[in-house]
């Protein structure tokens, strides 16, 4: 297996964690928040568990697959991220459509985007720099 693939089956992993927060029992809930940063609902369970079967797919279809999904889904995710940083509200859960700009403290936007700003821009890099495997 490949850096490409095997980047591409973390992401499957991380991504299917992200989708089952909610549902599991150790996981603490403070005011009806993940680890009381938070607020996770269905849109947000739904895009974790699509971004991470996209994830799994490509990984099993091969290097060129799992770059496109890398660089695809690293980009979508950073953007969110960075629209949330200014915003307050991504984009992919539909936080901007349902709840438009939040006054919220900067120290809070960047503890709830990070996970977004992280992963979008770790998939970029990895897309980038293992790209000749998918050659």
């Amino acid at each position: 297996m490949n850096r490409l693939r095997l980047v591409a089956t973390l992401y499957f992993l991380v991504l299917l964690f992200a989708a089952s927060l909610n549902y599991l029992p150790f996981i603490p809930v403070v005011d009806g928040k993940t680890f009381g940063i938070f607020a996770l609902d269905i849109y947000d369970d739904a895009l974790h568990l699509v971004s991470a079967l996209w994830a799994g797919v490509a990984a099993v279809l091969g290097a060129r697959a799992s770059r496109t999904f890398l660089l695809a889904i690293g980009a979508l995710y950073f953007a969110d991220g960075f629209l949330g940083l200014i915003t307050g509200s991504g984009y992919l859960d539909l936080g901007i459509v349902n709840y438009g700009i939040q006054d919220l403290p900067f120290s809070f936007k960047i503890l709830a985007n990070l996970p977004h700003l992280g992963l979008g821009g770790i998939a970029v890099m990895a897309g980038y720099l293992f790209r000749r495997e998918a050659a």
